[in-house]
């Protein structure tokens, strides 16, 4: 029985052009997308670099709590007034106020949406992560790092590949801790 080496190399770009045309070579050479990490220390988005949308679930928990921030709003604007053992009536004006029924609305959804937004993305970014990550130095510099991880394609032509179109430094990928 053969064992497949698994390529794990870390190429690291000095601007955003090479980085996508060496994605673009390596999708060529056989490289899925799935097997290639962006690492920058600046924020590239995937249509920058060609690569396929990411997918998150950050809007449905916005939305999840967009829904819970209504419900807790509407409770306390139709229901907590209930609750008063004397109910306080302010002239002829209605017992639950329309105009500040409203404004309680809107506030406490954004709130809601605000808070299970960060929370989303505090998850979904794994953050914080204390396992060690396959990092270089560089890119705190304003480098961009490409890591490949594949098991189907020769890291010859890999590294051949990545060294023709501009990549300053190619090298085996080492965990550490950060």
């Amino acid at each position: 029985m053969t064992e497949t080496k698994i390529v794990d190399l870390l190429a690291v770009f000095s601007d955003l052009e090479p980085a996508a045309d060496a994605i673009e070579q390596l999708r060529a050479l056989g490289v899925h997308d799935d097997c290639m990490n962006v690492i920058s220390g600046i924020p590239v988005t995937e249509a920058m670099l060609g690569r396929p949308h990411q997918w998150t679930n950050v809007p449905r928990i916005a939305f999840g709590g967009a829904l819970l921030g209504f419900g807790g709003g509407a409770f306390l604007a139709f229901v907590a007034p209930y609750l008063y053992p004397y109910p306080i009536q302010v002239s002829t004006q209605a017992f639950v106020p329309g105009p500040p029924s409203v404004v309680l609305l809107f506030e406490i959804t954004m709130l809601g949406m605000l808070l299970s937004t960060f929370l989303g993305v505090f998850l979904d970014s794994l953050f914080p992560n204390y396992r060690p990550m396959k990092y270089v130095p560089e890119i705190s510099d304003g480098k961009i790092a490409i890591l490949v991880e594949c098991s189907h394609v020769e890291e010859k032509k890999i590294t051949a590949a990545l060294k023709k179109l501009g990549a300053e430094s190619i090298q085996p990928a080492e965990a550490q801790h950060l």
